[in-house]
């Protein structure tokens, strides 16, 4: 009895432990600032779409009225301060200090302020276009909540690059309990979103049958490359099909594993990648690989952009030369 009760409080004493050390045990912040650089990116291009008809979607006569944009929401806590901007100057300037702040955020300036004010806005922005919003927005709000929690300008930034000109920075980045607990919340959520996408597939016969994939590709209203050819492939339409089903369901198990995340990353590439391309959602798919690359070790990635990095230095010295010459 001694023995099993012994047994337990070691077996409690590991799962704490465990538990601590996938929440806080500290992580470097390279993933992190890769995930802002993009996102950020994303965030910018994203509301500068809305540029283009901006007092249509926001303005004294929108297409959505601020009664029906505030009607959606049961919430007495959800809020938006474009419900409030009735000037169209107003409007235009909260617009252009919204794209500044989201540039900010892409560089890395003020990384801390510029990612809750990110967070904030996108929100805001979400709340008041209710109706012509679809999964990137979703997407864009969930990895400018997450940017807010860890140092995501640590690496990679205007700020790292201010504080080393004052002596003021460490030679390398500084691992953080913050940046990991960032990346888990990121990838936790990444996984949820996966676990009910599956289980919602789950439900429609179209994913038993395995023509799922070749609905979604005949249908024009999302058709931006023609695969009508795949209509000759049956079997080769059923593999996709089962695969994305399987592969979206099960991601919340074979994720964590060292041995299947390379292959979950891979599949996540290629079905995204996929829509991107082929069913006219481009940012979308962009925006869900940007999430995927939570799952990065951060010396991996540091590695890569490295690598990049000097590609592109041996590239652009012979163009310096050959201006040099002339």
């Amino acid at each position: 009895m001694i023995a099993a009760v012994q047994a337990v409080r070691q077996w409690s004493r590991d799962v704490l432990t465990a538990w601590n050390h996938f929440w806080f045990a500290p992580a470097a912040p390279h993933t992190l600032a890769l995930i802002r650089i993009l996102a950020g990116l994303m965030l910018f291009y994203t509301h500068l779409v809305w540029s283009f008809d901006l007092e249509a979607f926001l303005g004294t006569a929108p297409w959505v009225t601020r009664e029906a944009s505030q009607a959606m929401f049961r919430s007495p806590y959800t809020w938006s301060y474009l419900w409030h901007l009735e000037s169209p100057w107003l409007l235009w300037l909260a617009h252009g200090l919204a794209l500044v702040v989201f540039a900010a955020l892409t560089v890395g300036f003020r990384t801390r302020l510029a990612s809750i004010l990110a967070w904030l806005i996108t929100l805001a922005y979400c709340h008041r276009l209710q109706g012509a919003l679809y999964g990137l927005d979703q997407v864009n709000a969930m990895l400018a909540m997450y940017l807010t929690v860890g140092p995501a300008g640590a690496v990679w930034s205007v700020d790292r690059w201010l504080a080393k000109r004052r002596a003021a920075a460490p030679a390398t980045p500084v691992p953080s309990i913050g940046t990991n607990l960032a990346i888990r919340l990121i990838q936790v959520h990444l996984a949820i979103v996966y676990l009910f996408g599956g289980i919602s597939k789950l439900k429609g016969t179209a994913w038993w049958d395995g023509s799922a994939v070749w609905l979604a590709v005949a249908n024009y209203e999302y058709q931006s490359l023609d695969l009508s050819w795949l209509g000759r492939w049956i079997p080769l339409i059923a593999i996709f099909t089962h695969v994305t089903v399987f592969w979206e369901t099960f991601y919340p198990i074979l994720i964590w594993p060292r041995l299947t995340r390379p292959v979950m990353l891979v599949l996540a590439v290629c079905v995204h990648g996929s829509i991107a391309i082929a069913l006219g959602m481009p940012t979308f798919g962009m925006a869900m690989i940007i999430a995927n690359l939570a799952f990065l070790e951060p010396a991996f990635t540091a590695a890569v952009v490295h690598a990049c990095g000097q590609r592109l230095r041996r590239h652009a010295k012979p163009a310096s030369s050959a201006k040099q010459t002339l």
